[in-house]
């Protein structure tokens, strides 16, 4: 997942004495690290190795995009509902429940013989994210009482930089080294990781507690994953003349059921009355936008250094680079300007900076310089995007009661997700137009000694740069929107 921020709960859990001795607070802290390191490194490295998996499995473009999709599908529908499981059965229970799927379903990626098997065992890998990764900054706030608590956090986010940096580079290096196969220890390295953060949650885990009257949003989480389902179905089939019509139809349906199990529930997933609100809308919209052109670019970057100007995965891998070391320099620093001039001109300002650097893509793609046009291009994105990250967040904390800070934040990074899902489901077919009608021969994204397939994947890749350029533009258009009533 592209998902720069740390992940955040839907409740707001408590201090809880019980929950494990103080003693215990550190293999708790590890626990949360590693299993957000393995949510980390899987979204980050799986675009990196996505050529040789394709070349591997024998994938198509749309398949790949699936390989992708089916984990954002059930990431983006089910995460609102793992936050509430582990307030209705145990946070470290619901934790552990998580991590375990994940791992299971990374082992089946592992395995995977064809195309299909991979897609089924991404979704399933989602299921378990999704249980698994509102819990982790949860687990911290639950063991630690509130005077040790910013310490610890300030660990776990330190750690979540250093993996978020670390996951291309380690990715990147493991393919260029191993070869194509290797990928598949990528995945297989989840299990021991896995059982580590498991052995030490439950090793170290006392009282659980759960709360009976807590409920999850069930014919919620069903009617949202099949709405995300059909949508992307249908908007990943619009280029092959099949029934994408009758799947947006059904989908654009199921998302009026959705909305209406939202006004019908006492415990909505996404409680509908926090969009009257226009500074909390505005801000979800520059989310979707904003990380919208982001995922699509994170997507299919890696295919065309590789597959299209003969990069190595390890120099590919440097173009994820950037995003991390501004973000990790520069968001604490944005946070605090924007606590004191407001979100609004960074919002502005900072999608401004990322639409420049999209835009130097593009007009700079056909000379197929990585490292002097194409790094310097992201690390224009990267410093625009440490710009946005913090104040983002503020302002969606602003434009809420602080009771229903917690919701507000799980929502947004749902919207984080579903911009991930949308955004490569509905550009796929644009970029395999682009190719064939620039020559190209093969398929865009695969590894071929065809005439003019570099060439055609540049040009792909400049019409997609373009996209991502005005999905920018219009995020700054949206940051002024997110101005409160006060300051118009």
């Amino acid at each position: 997942m592209t998902d720069t921020r740390a992940p955040q709960t839907t409740a707001a859990p408590v201090f809880h004495p019980g929950f494990c001795a103080e003693r215990s607070r550190p293999y708790i802290l590890v626990a949360a690290v590693l299993a957000s390191a393995l949510g980390i490194i899987d979204g980050t490295v799986v675009a990196i190795a996505l050529p040789a998996m394709r070349d591997s499995l024998g994938a198509g473009l749309v398949q790949a995009q699936w390989i992708h999709n089916a984990y954002m599908l059930t990431l983006a529908a089910l995460i609102l509902v793992g936050g509430a499981m582990g307030d209705r059965f145990g946070l470290g229970r619901v934790f552990g429940l998580g991590i375990a799927l994940f791992v299971v379903a990374s082992m089946f990626c592992a395995l995977a013989p064809t195309p299909l098997f991979m897609i089924v065992a991404r979704a399933v890998q989602g299921v378990g994210a999704a249980i698994m990764v509102p819990g982790s900054l949860a687990l911290i706030a639950r063991a630690y009482p509130r005077e040790s608590r910013g310490r610890a956090i300030g660990i776990w986010a330190s750690a979540t930089a250093v993996t978020t940096a670390a996951g291309p580079i380690i990715g990147g290096l493991t393919l260029t080294i191993g070869g194509p196969e290797m990928w598949r220890w990528i995945f297989a390295i989840n299990l021991p990781l896995g059982a580590l953060a498991l052995f030490l949650l439950y090793r170290h885990l006392g009282d659980d507690p759960a709360k009976e009257n807590a409920r999850v949003d069930i014919p919620g989480a069903l009617t949202a994953t099949a709405a995300l389902l059909a949508i992307a179905w249908g908007l990943t089939s619009l280029d092959h003349g099949g029934n994408a019509t009758m799947w947006l139809i059904v989908g654009a349906m199921m998302l009026v059921a959705f909305l209406w199990t939202q006004t019908r529930s006492d415990h909505p997933m996404m409680p509908l009355t926090l969009f009257a609100s226009r500074p909390f809308s505005a801000a979800n919209a520059l989310t979707f936008t904003l990380y919208s052109a982001l995922s699509m670019m994170f997507f299919f970057m890696p295919m065309t250094f590789i597959a299209g100007w003969g990069l190595s995965e390890i120099a590919a891998s440097a173009a994820f680079a950037p995003m991390s070391v501004f973000i990790s320099l520069l968001s604490a620093r944005a946070g605090k300007l924007a606590n004191r001039i407001g979100p609004a001109p960074l919002l502005i300002g900072g999608s401004l900076v990322v639409a420049t650097g999209y835009a130097a893509m593009a007009i700079l793609a056909s000379y197929q310089n990585f490292w002097g046009h194409i790094l310097p291009a992201m690390c224009l994105v990267g410093l625009g995007m440490a710009a946005v990250v913090a104040p983002l967040s503020t302002s969606i904390m602003a434009a809420v009661d602080e009771t229903r800070s917690g919701t507000a934040s799980g929502i947004n990074n749902a919207v984080t997700r579903m911009a991930g899902l949308i955004s490569v489901a509905a550009v796929g077919g644009f970029v395999a137009a682009l190719y064939a009608g620039a020559g190209g021969t093969a398929s865009f994204g695969i590894e071929s000694d065809t005439a003019g397939h570099g060439a055609a994947m540049t040009t792909a890749f400049t019409g997609l740069a373009w996209i991502a350029t005005t999905l920018a533009l219009i995020s700054a258009g949206l940051g002024w929107l997110t101005r409160s009533v006060n300051e118009n």
